[in-house]
């Protein structure tokens, strides 16, 4: 198909621009898969949280976003589910394995929708706390300032929700949320005899494997009757290549047999893994973790450039500054070659530590 383009102001030659079939058919597609009910599979560990399930089934009390249908069901009714989709998330191998007391114990599951923070954050108030969402597949996945997570089969996308008092340390979250997923595939790749994967920390939410984004983490939240609402996101590159790199694809360029992480391990190792450290987190505070957490970040020692504009805005001065930790506010605690402290904070997605791109606030 061409269109022709010009303008009535201007004699210069018309131009084309050739738009693929495959892109109206794409959009098409994806336009169906919005519209089409989205399947919600809820799950508990306990009795009590089936029965919750139940009552959220017959009450039809979850909602999405505008108002988008769904179709509600349980896991006891639908369990044939996992066996006519293979690559569908194993829910009785996920609450085999799972051990926290609080968190992940309540679970909803899609083979398809449009974001599992959409599904945790919109049904916030009717959902038990530390609730997870997860998905197979996500059509309009969240990132950082309006960002679009790209969520294709075999990445691990979910997420779930906390509530907290303090708002004061409501920053740290997304850190040990961050922390909790490194440990948890260190563990279950040393469980099933793998060497661990160097999955790095990217400040302020990305993970990293041999230099490429194979994660992402996405906390927000409201404040309501005293509270924090926390809704946390969290999607993991596990068996997609693209459009980086995934954790089982180093796995086989690092020992020659077939073995594959699995979702399911991942996601309940975290869970595990993230009730223990959430626990000291609130008791003690994000200084009890910050030790392992610097080691397993990029940026101790980093040297970065620090740009800034004078009163005027009409120029900018560049100071070099070294990365010592996180500050109690949450955010990066640098020293300047003077020996002066600075907070330094992220400039919306300018902030690339390739070329320093910060604002500094002096402490």
């Amino acid at each position: 198909m061409l269109f022709f383009i010009s303008s009535p102001r201007f004699l210069s030659p018309l131009k084309l621009i050739f738009i693929p079939k495959s892109l109206f058919l794409s959009v098409s597609v994806l336009k169906m898969e919005l519209e089409s009910p989205t399947m919600l599979v809820l799950c508990g560990k306990s009795s009590a949280e089936n029965e919750l399930a139940k009552v959220l089934k017959t009450s039809n009390t979850l909602k999405l976003p505008d108002n988008a249908p769904i179709n509600v069901v349980l896991h006891s009714e639908n369990e044939k589910l996992e066996s006519f989709q293979n690559d569908a998330f194993m829910i009785d191998s996920y609450m085999n394995s799972l051990s926290t007391s609080r968190i992940g114990k309540f679970l909803i599951y899609s083979p398809k929708l449009s974001s599992t923070h959409d599904v945790v954050s919109h049904n916030f108030c009717e959902l038990p706390i530390g609730t997870a969402c997860i998905a197979d597949v996500q059509l309009k996945g969240k990132g950082r300032s309006k960002n679009v997570w790209e969520s294709p089969k075999g990445c691990l996308m979910f997420s779930f929700t906390l509530q907290m008092e303090d708002g004061r340390v409501v920053p740290h979250v997304q850190y040990v949320v961050c922390l909790a997923m490194t440990e948890a595939i260190n563990d279950v790749c040393l469980r099933n005899g793998i060497p661990p994967l160097n999955v790095r920390i990217k400040w302020p939410n990305d993970l990293y494997l041999d230099g490429l984004k194979v994660g992402g983490i996405l906390c927000t939240s409201t404040y309501r009757s005293k509270k924090f609402n926390i809704s946390a996101g969290i999607g993991l590159n596990v068996s997609n290549e693209k459009p980086t790199t995934c954790l089982n694809a180093v796995i086989q360029r690092l020992i020659s047999n077939t073995y594959q992480l699995q979702r399911e391990d991942i996601v309940t190792a975290f869970f595990n893994k993230f009730e223990n450290f959430y626990d000291i987190f609130i008791n003690q505070g994000f200084q009890a973790l910050e030790e392992l957490y610097c080691k397993t970040w990029l940026h101790s020692g980093q040297r970065v450039i620090v740009q800034e504009k004078n009163e005027n805005h009409d120029q900018i001065s560049e100071n070099v500054v070294t990365i010592q930790g996180i500050t109690t506010s949450g955010y990066l605690l640098a020293v300047s070659e003077d020996g002066q402290e600075c907070e330094l904070h992220p400039d919306g997605n300018s902030f690339d530590f390739l070329k320093g791109l910060v604002r500094r606030k002096l402490v």
